[in-house]
């Protein structure tokens, strides 16, 4: 029988590769004799950390030279001047980081630095990787391992026994022979042998508070046998330690209850077996479910309890523990998933069987064994049946000077695009039907379809359905804002001009430049701005961004929202030069660009432009109203609600009138009659009696529907605030 050589794997991980790594040497450490008790650094204490002979440390880097965020708060207590002496530890650390980085794999330097300041051996020199690390850290761990496995019980590194995988006799080959060569494969098609063999049964225990760990535990145990499992639900109230540790297949679903308190029904399980007279649980294969609340500090903290509970007795977790929050619908489904899949291909000795994995999943998803086709690939079928379609489509000549509609009613298949079925009239019915064709996604062919901006050549006739019986209604237009040339052909050269005008190149400053693994130089950016410019310029095209405007229909001197909106990009474009930005913010406060925009609700509305674009030009906008001092209506929209509403808190239902206005525009209304027209309550506008035939025939007509001309406290003032919200992102 070997030692019992246990390996304490640390891992301080902000986006999931230092866990990774911390897993595959879990794995592997199994293979030198090694028994591997992995745990984030946010779940142990500097007293676990005394405890231990051998500790292997992967630690990623966050910002500045920052600790990761599971990391900080042993970092800070390990900074502390009662940290403990390590003297007997012996150690190994691998950094992860990024050489673009001042402070570059700072924080796997810092603990490395730590342990040989308290005393700690180091076995193997640290390693600092790079954004491509699995090579290096795959060898880093092979090394380390084998190192770990020559210290000794007592702690005493035998430097003559590095390399040795175990001090058991032919124990891999055993392990193989065990599961790999009596175990059934994924080849040797005895899958349904294997998954009727031995003892079958899937222990699922539940503590639960308000009923959701209980209910999922039930939906588990349900969908156990179609993986070949036999789920036995239990509940943790008045379970026997022993028995749980009797089990050969666990799964646990537990919730958190106040601060990271077991559930009632889960607290004298957990009691017993966190005394130190709870029994070994080896032969145990299991996985946590936990659900808990971020909004509480100790978030999941019961389900890690067992997680990490189980592992100290023995237990062998096979899949990753899960740690939902109030959402833990989806996140508790994949959880399941994997559970069961791993549950089910471990025998009732404890073995996983990984050769299975991959056909089990095949079986419960109802997978092909083999792939289908000539080349080995099936296409999926995206056809449709017949539909009735009528299209109506705007006609214009430009000889006569005639404009009008026609229909046609039409059977199309339903995965048919309204590309092919222009096509196919223009081919039967009318030669003369003129329209811009091209590829599926040019956004010189859009078309205005029921008052929605589409590409007709990847859009499908049924997609176009409003879901009512009868046939597909279409209304099919010319973008608007253009010239027509003919029928649903249009003239560009109006946006071509304006996008001249406005001058939307990108003219850049002078910076530093990288060199990228291929030697070429490029300007450096965050990756998150990147990703900002990206959100805003990832559109079809300016030509079909141009028609989702209400405005530019009706408006020839509106540069148009494709023109602001890719002003709006190159401003907030770092690479742009400081001379060039104030050009675009001259630009964009003019009366013409941004401000000459009326609504900008339907952006996002509309498929081609969205909430993206929506958002970029309205803050657009907003940055127009800075530079040009709140001049105009939108201007006085803001300026006046400032200093009416927001300070006062009082509102009546000529506010947004009074704001636009402004103190001398009120004035000039008592003597037009405005006003007093309004109070007296002859007219509810103010306009002329004359306009209002019951005024003149039953005057005062307006009275009891007057707005109120008076300010009058307003109870619930963040109402009001948040509807202004909407309409303006300043407030």
């Amino acid at each position: 029988m070997s030692e019992n050589l246990p390996l304490l794997i640390l891992f301080g991980s902000q986006s999931g590769n230092s866990e990774d790594l911390a897993v595959t040497a879990s794995k592997l450490s199994s293979k030198y004799g090694l028994t591997p008790i992995s745990k984030g650094m946010d779940e142990i204490t500097l007293a676990d950390i005394s405890s231990n002979q051998r500790i292997l440390i992967f630690c990623s880097t966050w910002g500045e030279g920052e600790m990761p965020d599971n990391a900080e708060d042993l970092w800070q207590a390990a900074s502390s001047d009662a940290a403990p002496s390590l003297e007997g530890c012996h150690f190994a650390v691998c950094g992860l980081g990024d050489t673009s980085y001042d402070l570059f794999c700072q924080s796997g330097k810092d603990w490395d630095s730590w342990f040989e300041k308290q005393g700690a051996n180091r076995l193997v020199a640290r390693l600092d990787c790079d954004v491509e690390y699995e090579d290096p850290a795959a060898a880093f761990t092979l090394e380390a391992l084998s190192k770990f496995a020559a210290v000794n019980s007592s702690g005493v590194f035998e430097e003559d026994k590095v390399g040795v995988l175990s001090s058991e006799p032919e124990p891999e080959t055993l392990e193989e022979s065990a599961s790999d060569t009596s175990g059934p494969s994924a080849d040797s098609g005895d899958l349904e042998a294997f998954l009727s063999a031995g003892d079958r049964t899937l222990n699922v225990f539940f503590g639960s508070q308000s009923g959701n760990s209980e209910e999922l535990a039930a939906k588990l145990a349900k969908n156990a046998s179609q993986y070949g499992l036999e789920g036995v639900v239990h509940d943790m109230d008045g379970f026997d330690i022993n028995s749980m540790a009797s089990m050969k297949r666990v799964a646990i679903v537990c919730s958190t209850w106040g601060e990271g308190e077991m559930p009632d029904n889960a607290e004298a399980l957990w009691q017993a077996a966190a005394s130190d007279g709870a029994p070994r649980m080896d032969g145990m294969s299991f996985s946590v479910l936990a659900l808990g609340d971020t909004s509480y500090e100790l978030f999941c903290q019961s389900g890690k309890d067992w997680d990490n509970r189980l592992e100290e007795l023995g237990a062998k977790r096979v899949a990753k523990r899960v740690d939902c929050d109030v959402d833990y619908e989806a996140p508790a489904s994949l959880w399941a998933e994997e559970a069961l899949t791993m549950l089910s291909a471990t025998d009732d000795s404890g073995n996983l069987h990984e050769g299975l994995i991959d056909a089990i999943r095949d079986l419960v998803s109802g997978g092909v064994s083999a792939a289908e086709g000539e080349d080995g690939f099936t296409l999926p079928d995206l056809s449709a049946g017949e539909i009735e379609a009528q299209l109506s489509v705007f006609r214009y000549d430009p000889h006569e000077k005639t404009s009008g509609t026609d229909t046609w009613l039409c059977s199309l298949n339903g995965h048919t695009t309204l590309m092919d079925a222009l096509r196919s009239i223009q081919r039967t019915h009318d030669g003369s039907l003129c329209f811009t064709d091209g590829p599926p996604h040019d956004p010189c062919t859009a078309l205005l379809v029921n008052g929605r901006v589409t590409l007709p050549g990847s859009t499908r006739i049924d997609r176009l359905s409003n879901g009512r019986p009868g046939p597909v209604m279409l209304t099919i237009e010319p973008l608007p804002g253009y010239d027509v040339l003919r029928d649903l052909c249009v003239d560009f050269d109006s946006l071509l001009k304006k996008r001249e005008t406005a001058s939307i190149w990108h003219v850049s400053r002078t910076r530093e430049a990288v060199n990228s693994e291929q030697g070429v130089a490029i300007g450096p950016m965050e990756p998150s701005k990147a990703a900002e410019l990206h959100a805003m310029s990832n559109h079809v095209g300016p030509q079909a961004i141009h028609s989702c405007s209400d405005a530019v229909a009706y408006a020839d001197s509106y540069l148009g929202p494709s023109v602001c909106l890719d002003l709006w990009v190159r401003r907030c474009d770092p690479r742009t030069s400081d001379k060039r930005i104030s050009a675009i913010d001259t630009i964009l406060a003019g009366a013409d660009t941004i401000l000459a925009e009326t609504d900008l609700a339907p952006f996002g509305r509309q498929p081609l432009a969205g909430r993206d674009i929506q958002a970029a030009l309205s803050s657009a906008r907003t940055r127009a109203l800075e530079v040009n001092g709140f001049n105009g209506r939108h201007g006085k929209h803001v300026w006046w609600y400032a200093w009416t509403l927001k300070s006062s808190g009082k509102v009546n239902d000529t506010v947004l009138y009074r704001q636009v206005l402004g103190p001398l525009g009120l004035l000039s209304n008592l003597s037009s009659g405005v006003t007093a027209r309004m109070v007296t309550g002859f007219t509810r506008t103010g306009g002329k009696m004359v306009n209002d035939i019951l005024a003149l025939v039953a005057p005062p007509a307006g009275l009891g529907k007057m707005p109120r001309q008076f300010n009058k406290r307003v109870d619930k003032h963040h109402e009001v605030v948040s509807i202004f919200n909407s309409l303006d992102r300043r407030f």
